[in-house]
């Protein structure tokens, strides 16, 4: 359409050539020169016609490509898009499954580590057992508490449980762990504070008076769960164990003012 109206606009510009061209030669003029002359501007319109043509299509050809291009890009762009949300999917699943059956039971199995290595400290390691029914086989029941505790006491090297077991008239009760103290108030006199720096890294504070026994010490110990067979106490400055006797007061024992002391785990030895 384009092409026809330049076409259009050239055919109009020549003809005002044509007719000065004729009004100047019209005395010599013959039909020859005419025709000669009509050809001629025919032959340039053509030829013109034929530029026009030919860039016109060039033209469009480079906008049609474009826009071939900018569709192709889109497409693209969308299945880039697509192949990234499917490997997000993938890789989300994976993560899903590592953590179920990977993350999960280790978690699991280093909790029941952890608890199976605190009730043998605390000495109850017959928590670990499944158990027995009511009104089942009472040897049987009794057999296989005392071989847990052997095995809970071999592992933390303990002594070895009595085989023989006294008359009833003078079996032992058991031996319950003594109350501390009433914490005495901080504007009390001959008043000392203990700081207990146990293993897990938390730090226990309390008040005792100066005058109490040692003993208290290993009262307390007991009291948080840390078995004096296990565990022992120590100095912080200098490094030095801690003599801890019944006998003796806080103050006979070096603890005259605000001390820190380190819970420790004691050698084993095999």
């Amino acid at each position: 359409m384009a092409a026809r109206g330049v076409v259009g606009i050239f055919f109009l510009s020549a003809v005002p050539l044509v007719c000065l061209e004729l009004r100047r030669g019209i005395p010599d003029i013959g039909i020859k020169d005419f025709l000669l002359l009509c050809g001629r501007s025919f032959l340039l319109l053509a030829l013109l016609t034929l530029i026009i043509s030919v860039t016109t299509s060039w033209l469009n050809s480079f906008k049609s490509s474009q826009v071939y291009l900018k569709e192709e890009e889109e497409k693209n762009e969308k299945r880039q898009k697509l192949v990234r949300k499917k490997q997000q999917e993938a890789q989300g699943e994976k993560a899903s499954r590592y953590i179920e059956n990977v993350l999960k039971p280790h978690r699991e199995m280093k909790l029941r580590k952890l608890e199976e290595r605190f009730y043998q400290m605390t000495g109850e390691a017959w928590k670990l057992s499944s158990g027995h029914k009511l009104g089942g086989d009472e040897g049987t029941s009794q057999t296989s508490f005392e071989t847990s505790n052997r095995e809970a006491a071999k592992s933390q090297n303990l002594p070895k449980p009595l085989t023989e077991y006294p008359s009833p008239a003078v079996q032992p009760t058991c031996k319950e762990i003594p109350d501390l103290p009433e914490e005495p108030s901080q504007t009390a006199a001959e008043v000392v504070t203990v700081a207990l720096r146990c293993p897990s890294g938390n730090v226990l504070r309390r008040r005792f008076l100066k005058s109490c026994s040692s003993q208290v010490l290993l009262d307390w110990m007991m009291r948080i769960g840390y078995h004096t067979s296990l565990y022992s106490l120590s100095t912080s400055f200098p490094r030095r164990p801690l003599a801890v006797e019944g006998g003796q007061s806080l103050e006979d024992v070096g603890i005259t003012v605000d001390t820190v002391l380190i819970l420790e785990e004691k050698e084993q030895t095999n």
